[in-house]
């Protein structure tokens, strides 16, 4: 049966034997959401939970779509197969994915990784859902790491990033990225630092920026309650300088994990994030067509003429949804 005509169940049997155009179809329902991407969801669950998830973040230009092409041409040579989720930012015109980083991605990497982009869409709602989404079809489907690429240093890559088993946060030296990344809480979700463009001025001075916040941390208490410090690794993206030591620091953390009995608490973490997100949606769209009805534009006329506080009527609105 060809791709187009194949049930979602039919599709992800295929993408599990390793059809790649399969794979690619699911992930396209994924990111549009809805109840193929619930039917997805519930057909990959039970067959993932096997590979390593690693985010890559860090400000725009600081060569993280670079360095994951240099990993996804690396790992192949050890065994590995991985695939990249590269979110990013949002065409102003059609509201898909610009693929900026993915075509500097596909320069490098070799022909046996799978490379996704997927937009952003300016808001974190359907985001949220997308993305471990899309990581659970690439678990199940056999890869392994599956690699996420955010777009910059804000709230949303912070989101996905953290919810990583290893996340990996991208300075580089003269652009003041240490302290923006501490500024944006990168600093506390980081499990390994690279400073790329390392064969730069300054490179040396934002490897002693990230170890005084490092140190700051130490005394400050937030440091991890295992005693992980995370390792700054000097790289230059561009010609593979630093790449091999960048995957090792990735998987000495991730031994850190499996040692120390975490990483099943960290995934427990993922997966109660990604519950929350979708109760949030749901609900979102309850109060959505609540307010949109009788009850709603009732409720919004008498707090439009002070007969009830927005607090009061937002109660009321809760009680409605909830049957309470």
């Amino acid at each position: 049966m060809s791709i187009r005509h194949a049930s979602l169940e039919e599709l992800f049997e295929r993408s599990q034997e390793g059809e790649r155009r399969a794979l690619g179809r699911l992930l396209t329902h994924v990111e549009r959401g809805g109840a193929e991407a619930d039917e997805i969801t519930e057909l990959a669950h039970p067959a993932s939970g096997k590979g390593h998830i690693v985010g890559i973040t860090g400000a725009p230009g600081s060569g993280k779509s670079t360095l994951t092409g240099q990993l996804t041409r690396l790992l192949p040579q050890m065994g590995l197969r991985p695939a990249v989720l590269a979110v990013d930012p949002s065409s102003p015109l059609t509201g898909g994915a610009i693929l900026g980083d993915r075509i500097r991605m596909d320069d490098i990497a070799g022909e046996s990784a799978f490379i996704r982009s997927m937009a952003t869409r300016g808001h974190s709602g359907g985001l949220a859902l997308a993305v471990p989404g899309a990581v659970r079809l690439f678990d199940a489907a056999g890869f392994d790491p599956v690699i996420i690429e955010t777009v910059g240093v804000g709230q949303v890559e912070v989101d996905v990033a953290g919810t990583a088993d290893t996340t990996v946060v991208v300075v580089t030296p003269g652009m003041g990225d240490a302290v923006q990344a501490n500024k944006a809480g990168l600093l506390e979700v980081a499990d390994v630092f690279v400073v790329n463009k390392a064969d730069r001025p300054g490179a040396n001075d934002a490897r002693r920026d990230l170890e005084l916040m490092l140190e700051l941390s130490h005394v400050s208490g937030q440091e991890d309650e295992s005693g992980y410090r995370p390792p700054i690794i000097m790289s230059t993206a561009l010609d593979g300088t630093g790449s091999p030591e960048v995957w090792e620091a990735v998987q000495a953390h991730y031994q850190h994990l499996i040692d120390t009995d975490t990483l099943e608490a960290r995934r427990a973490g993922r997966l109660r994030m990604e519950v929350k997100n979708r109760v949030d949606q749901l609900l979102a769209v309850k109060a959505e067509a609540t307010l949109s009805g009788a009850t709603g534009t009732d409720l919004l006329a008498r707090a439009g003429n002070r007969d009830v506080s927005p607090a009061e009527a937002a109660r009321t609105l809760v009680a409605t949804i909830l049957g309470v």
